[in-house]
């Protein structure tokens, strides 16, 4: 692994420079937009901006990297999320950062789609698996990382945003230098939503709401803190146990989807997270006079900061879990095109779970953010427990549970070692191309 490691170098620096950019830019607009005193409905509004540059571009990068290849299209669209940071900081209003938003969400994925087809490329059916962990674990390190740095600066000045800048130029650096070719670019099939939705109800409809909870939780989550009156340190803090907690329930959550049947997995782990949810609120307020126990070194403090720890443990690994599920029923060859499939979905979730949760914070004040992921992950379990009464286990050796991050594309679904090592791009009368691109020959 650390031979391959060692080989993609340029491409984890540029891609984790570009999650601690991320990281910071993504929480510090929710705090400044608490201190602008912008509405949280307004808030949610804006930060699904992202979301909807990132369902867009997904769906037009590949076209953009048959054309004129992997390095200029990272290097274009680095320097366009480098843009919406400082055009975040030039024009302070709800309009601007949304715009700033979308150009942001639209130039991640476009990095991501490069990344991912490009490590695919380098990998093996010995290695595939390691370098996907390699890049899951940069991934959600720079994100972290990101956080912390919320420290380094006041949210009102605009020192953050032009580190932001300045975060997503150096990103450019190790990939422009890199001397390895850029591999071709192969064609990428998904399977239709209906198609999808018949093979797999639960994994379908789980996807989509995963998709309305994380884009939510990750959104508003600072704009929680920020207004609960957290410290800019405890914020920080907050965030960077919810980003490292969610990574480290992969494994476990992971083990137990192999052993024993994975609705019951998905059920058991988004009910364990509408409990943790609960007891965020009843950690965070006196539900009866709605004082806020925000004080240093409160006790309830220490609790709440773990209940949304252990909440982000096992709300994290829920996209990965559907992927699974869903693999569950398709052969082999289709894991790719299932997951294409599943991450479209989530996408279209993404979009609308911040403007969702904020409506539910403006009607059921600050503790409506955690109302709304209990009604959501409740959804989820109902609907699993229904699946359970018509359907039996099924038992697919081919498929286990690989931890993936929820921002992968198909590229990058290709990395997890129980997929081909080839995909058969002939027999596609049950499936549609995602990108309607030809191979590159560049």
């Amino acid at each position: 692994m650390q031979k391959e490691v060692k080989k993609s170098w340029a491409l984890f620096i540029g891609i984790g420079t570009m999650m601690i950019a991320h990281g910071l830019q993504m929480q510090i607009m929710g705090i400044r937009s608490v201190l602008e005193d912008f509405s949280v409905f307004t808030t949610g509004v804006f930060m699904s901006g992202y979301y909807v540059g990132y369902f867009i571009g997904s769906r037009t990068t590949p076209n953009f990297v048959s054309k004129v290849g992997h390095i200029r299209v990272f290097a274009a669209f680095a320097s366009l999320a480098s843009l919406s940071a400082l055009l975040a900081v030039v024009y302070v209003n709800p309009f601007m950062w949304t715009v700033s938003r979308f150009i942001t969400g639209i130039s991640l994925v476009s990095c991501y789609v490069v990344t991912e087809s490009w490590l695919n490329d380098r990998a093996t059916n010995k290695n595939r698996g390691q370098l996907l962990s390699a890049y899951m674990m940069v991934i959600y390190f720079g994100l972290a990382v990101g956080m912390l740095l919320l420290n380094l600066s006041e949210p009102k000045a605009y020192e953050p945003f032009i580190l932001v800048s300045v975060l997503l130029s150096l990103a450019l650096v190790p990939i422009l230098l890199t001397k390895r070719p850029a591999p071709k670019f192969k064609k990428i099939e998904t399977i239709s939503i209906k198609e999808l939705y018949e093979i797999s109800p639960l994994g379908t409809f789980s996807s989509f709401f995963t998709g309305v909870i994380h884009a939510a939780f990750f959104s508003l989550i600072s704009v929680y803190a920020t207004l609960a009156k957290l410290t800019l340190f405890e914020t920080s803090i907050l965030l960077f146990i919810a980003t490292i907690a969610g990574v480290l329930g992969q494994g476990p959550i992971g083990y137990f989807s192999d052993q024993y049947d994975r609705r019951r997995v998905i059920i058991v782990t988004t009910f364990g997270s509408s409990a943790l949810a609960l007891l965020s609120i009843l950690t965070s307020n006196d539900p009866i006079q709605n004082i806020y126990y925000m004080d240093e070194l409160a006790f309830k403090k220490i609790v709440f900061f773990i209940a949304v720890g252990l909440y982000s443990s096992l709300c994290l690994p829920l996209f990965s879990l559907n992927l699974a599920h869903t693999n569950d029923f398709v052969p082999k060859s289709k894991f790719v095109a299932a997951g294409g499939g599943l991450q479209l979905i989530f996408g279209v979730g993404a979009i609308s779970g911040p403007i969702l949760c904020s409506l539910f914070m403006e009607w059921f004040g600050l503790n409506g953010f955690f109302v709304f992921l209990i009604i959501v992950h409740a959804l989820i379990g109902a609907f699993g427990l229904y699946r359970m009464r018509i359907r039996e286990t099924v038992d697919n050796p081919d498929s286990t549970f690989t931890p993936v991050p929820a921002t992968i594309t198909p590229a990058g679904l290709e990395l997890d070692p129980d997929t081909p090592e080839t995909l058969d791009n002939t027999a596609t009368n049950e499936t549609k191309n995602v990108f309607e691109e030809p191979s590159s020959t560049n």
